[in-house]
């Protein structure tokens, strides 16, 4: 019996097909099962030169820039040899996986692998016109899905509401509820027993909504970007005089003690004009300054900070060396509460 969803193990084998066309012996192995304690979605085994190598695969569709650090966290965190695979890998982002020594395959035939006596890489192949155009992730993964599923991230106790508290709490519609609700079991995140329902894979679920969230849901909530001439009152400045939480840079320095930020994120209902005043911000379309609208309804674990999910999601996809390990704190306090 085959456990890998069809299109999944199509895009996977289209890309093997395109690796054994270099002289590797490449095949799914145990029906695609990824080793216990992994987040893969895939088990693969590769062989050159009378040696063999199993390596647990990442699959994505339709890779942006913005999601390349949430994925490149997921594969460092797989705990065995970890094989990116996509349906096209443009070479930008070719180049930036190399230099981060990730492997990967796509369906056009781009590769890198780095384990001697194999060594591969090919950039610069055309992205294939049919058959594995990219997939939606379903309408969870649309904005207002997105709203849902980051309060069941935040709290996942709440998956066991009535939809409508749920709604109310996520902000959306009721009816959004239902549908995401629907679509939590197809995917693997959701499931129920005893009557009861309960959030399975936070920690992927986390991180598929982090790849998602910078290019779904954020555009539509900008409201305005701003220059500051300094940002030196990021630590003590507190955004609820104004209606505001801070998100992004600042967030994640105050809750590591690691970070000293460059750009500044607020999340407020609507743009106050006296901290416009206050931080002397004024409109610049490049700025270092910028404010969301807030989506959620509920208080994170400090009530000048978003939410940590949000905060993490933020770092990830600003690209920034410093921002990723400050994500990746909070990611571990987020996974591993009082750790």
């Amino acid at each position: 019996m085959d456990i890998l969803p069809h299109r999944t193990k199509d895009l996977l084998e289209t890309a093997l097909a395109r690796l054994r066309g270099y002289g590797v012996a490449a095949a799914i192995e145990d029906n695609g099962v990824p080793p216990r304690n992994t987040r893969a979605d895939a088990s693969v085994r590769l062989g050159y030169g009378g040696r063999d190598a199993t390596y647990v695969v990442v699959l994505k569709r339709g890779l942006r820039p913005a999601a390349l650090n949430a994925v490149v966290h997921q594969i460092e965190r797989l705990g065995a040899p970890g094989l990116f695979v996509a349906d096209f890998i443009t070479p930008p982002i070719a180049n930036e996986l190399r230099t981060r020594r990730i492997p990967f395959l796509d369906a056009a035939g781009n590769a890198f692998l780095d384990q001697p006596p194999l060594f591969i890489w090919v950039q610069g192949r055309k992205q294939l016109t049919a058959g594995l155009a990219r997939q939606p992730a379903g309408r969870a993964f649309q904005a207002s899905g997105l709203q849902v599923l980051f309060a069941l991230i935040c709290h996942p106790e709440w998956i066991d509401l009535p939809y409508r508290e749920i709604a109310r709490r996520a902000n959306v519609a009721h009816g959004t509820v239902g549908w995401v609700m629907a679509e939590l079991p197809k995917l693997g995140y959701a499931n129920e027993m005893r009557g009861k329902r309960r959030l399975l894979q936070r920690e992927r679920l986390l991180q598929q909504w982090a790849e998602f969230y910078p290019h779904t849901l954020r555009p539509r909530l900008l409201l305005g970007r701003y220059r500051a001439e300094t940002l030196a009152w990021w630590d003590t400045f507190d955004p609820t005089r104004y209606g505001a939480v801070l998100g992004g840079e600042p967030a994640g320095g105050r809750i590591t003690r690691y970070l000293r930020p460059a750009t500044a994120t607020f999340y407020a209902d609507r743009i106050d004009p006296r901290l416009l005043l206050d931080l002397r911000l004024r409109t610049e379309e490049d700025g270092n300054v910028e404010i969301y609208r807030r989506f959620w309804t509920f208080d994170g674990d400090d009530a000048t900070l978003a939410p940590e999910p949000l905060v993490y999601a933020d770092l990830m996809a600003n690209g920034d060396g410093r921002c990723m390990e400050t994500a990746r704190l909070i990611y571990e306090r987020i996974v591993h509460p009082g750790a």
